[in-house]
């Protein structure tokens, strides 16, 4: 049987804080009926995506769209169609949403968002949302006190709140050590703190999450830690993502995409090609190799979450 296809535009609408982001409820009367969901609806002939969202939050909700931005993109197999959802964040709006369908909508708090039912294709929109567009991977440093002025420098003069702590060459009992103070930091700024090493290790620290070498990834049968913590992982191809994918990663990083002096034999891959990955992932994907600040526009463009570096944010 040929599944028929379905293109549907949707919005991340935040509140102008950050701290909520709009949701609706389905009809009873239609397909997955009661379901929570980001609103919006099917494209209608010859419309891009932003042209249909446009449309549909005026007529679902009576707002107009000022600025809008891509966040992601999501296939989706059900049994009976394949669902493209679309995903815009909305930065600005003019007017006060309501539900003009006599449909219910409510401003959600981001860490209740999890507490609502939601239908299976809008799950992996709830982790771009609640992710920032910026990581922030960590650079090795030997003196104790450079590295946690470098850090708190990036949370507090660049706004960075998701941070990646990678030091290869401290041993595990040094590595704790240091995930400590750098946690109790994270904290103090509101950002969320990613460990590079084994699960094993939020025995020992309680971080918001682990991030996985590709190697380590792919030597993995399951997700290894629970769903109460974030997964994340290195990811260089599409063999990569597919696994990433299928033990349950929450985001990864795709690296290289453009030449950097760490690796210069590695060869880049290209904005053309990233776009092409990031399309199917399935997940956010976070731009890795060469990215600075400026590149963040361009990024969100072709599906990325944003992007992820060392020394732009490393200073």
């Amino acid at each position: 049987m040929v599944k028929r296809r379905v293109h549907v535009a949707a919005a991340a609408i935040i509140s102008a804080d950050g701290r909520e982001v709009l949701l609706a409820r389905r009809p009873s009367n239609v397909d997955q009926g009661g379901l929570w969901e980001f609103p919006g609806g099917k494209l209608a002939p010859y419309e891009t995506g932003l042209e249909a969202l446009k449309r549909e939050l005026h007529e679902e909700l009576g707002v107009e769209i000022r600025r809008a931005q891509p966040l992601i993109r999501i296939h989706h197999e059900y049994a009976d169609k394949h669902v493209l959802l679309d995903v815009w964040q909305v930065h600005d709006f003019a007017g006060e949403p309501f539900g003009r369908e006599g449909q219910a909508v409510r401003w959600v708090p981001m860490e209740e968002l999890h507490s609502y039912p939601f239908p299976a294709a809008n799950l992996p929109i709830l982790r771009a949302v609640m992710l920032p567009t910026e990581y922030l991977i960590s650079a090795e440093e030997d003196d104790e006190d450079v590295f946690l002025e470098r850090l708190e420098r990036a949370m507090r003069e660049d706004s960075v709140r998701l941070v990646q702590l990678r030091a290869k060459t401290l041993d595990e009992d040094a590595y704790v050590a240091r995930a400590e103070q750098a946690l109790a930091l994270c904290r103090r700024f509101g950002a969320r703190l990613m460990l590079n090493g084994e699960p094993s290790l939020l025995e020992r620290v309680d971080a918001d999450g682990i991030h996985l070498t590709s190697d380590r990834m792919m030597s993995l049968e399951r997700r290894p830690i629970s769903e109460e913590k974030w997964l994340s992982a290195s990811t260089h191809d599409q063999v990569q993502l597919t696994q990433a994918h299928r033990i349950g990663c929450d985001f990864v990083t795709l690296s290289p995409l453009r030449t950097t002096p760490s690796h210069p034999e590695v060869a880049p891959i290209g904005w053309h090609d990233f776009q092409q990955l990031v399309e199917h992932a399935g997940m956010p994907v976070f731009a890795l190799g060469g990215m600075t600040r400026h590149d963040a526009n361009h990024a969100r463009a072709v599906g990325a979450q944003g992007i992820a570096s060392i020394r732009d944010f490393w200073k």
